[in-house]
């Protein structure tokens, strides 16, 4: 991007730009016009120095005693993102999952839109979810190639979930977003997120068990 320096971004200020993004937008929605880095990390659970030195790496942002300009940089942080314009989605599964997902608005508000449905099972197949009208899996290859989709999102059962990752690679995807607990097997060149509620939720007890005083080890 134009306002990007080309030094090396560290992974984990990548990881963190979603976190602000997501706060600086509902604060946007309260009507807030600034923030200051320490009500951001009071927000987000990380250090203000440590959101003005990722933020560093992008550019100048913000005024000394009275912040963040709110609506600037969510602004920026889109376009550093590349939420700024719109991301087509695959979504294999047309099962509750996969309805939640299509659904699901914050995908829209970050320029992620849900453009193609698939699943294997007849009684789905042309059935409607939101405004996408679910199409079989075998018409997985042609449509994506036709809307030039490069992201897919897996939510189907666990023992089919391999079998389709490989549909959606030899059609082109290049980032999948896997929603099932197994272990799926990508090449080098695509990009993989696994998102498993229940791994989320293992990580989070050990936290909770320490909370409460239970000593595991």
């Amino acid at each position: 991007m134009a306002d990007e320096p080309s030094k090396r971004i560290p992974e984990g200020v990548i990881e963190r730009l979603p976190l602000y993004l997501g706060v600086l937008i509902q604060l946007r929605q309260d009507g807030q016009a600034t923030v200051s880095s320490a009500r951001l990390g009071e927000l987000t659970d990380v250090n203000p120095a440590q959101i003005r030195r990722d933020l560093t790496y992008f550019g100048s942002f913000g005024k000394r005693g009275v912040g963040y300009d709110i609506v600037s940089l969510v602004d920026r942080v889109q376009r550093i993102l590349g939420a700024d314009h719109v991301h087509r989605l695959a979504l294999v599964g047309a099962g509750h999952l996969g309805s939640a997902i299509a659904n699901y608005n914050g995908l829209r508000q970050h320029g992620f839109h849900v453009t193609a449905i698939f699943d294997a099972d007849s009684r789905k197949v042309g059935t409607r979810i939101g405004d996408i009208i679910v199409q079989h899996i075998d018409d997985l290859t042609r449509t994506v190639a036709d809307q030039n989709i490069r992201i897919g999102v897996l939510a189907v059962p666990p023992d089919a979930a391999q079998e389709v990752a490989d549909r959606l690679i030899a059609a082109g995807v290049r980032i999948m977003l896997n929603y099932t607990p197994v272990i799926v097997r990508v090449p080098s060149t695509v990009t993989l997120h696994n998102t498993d509620p229940v791994h989320e939720l293992l990580h989070t007890l050990y936290y909770l068990s320490r909370i409460d005083g239970v000593d595991r080890v």
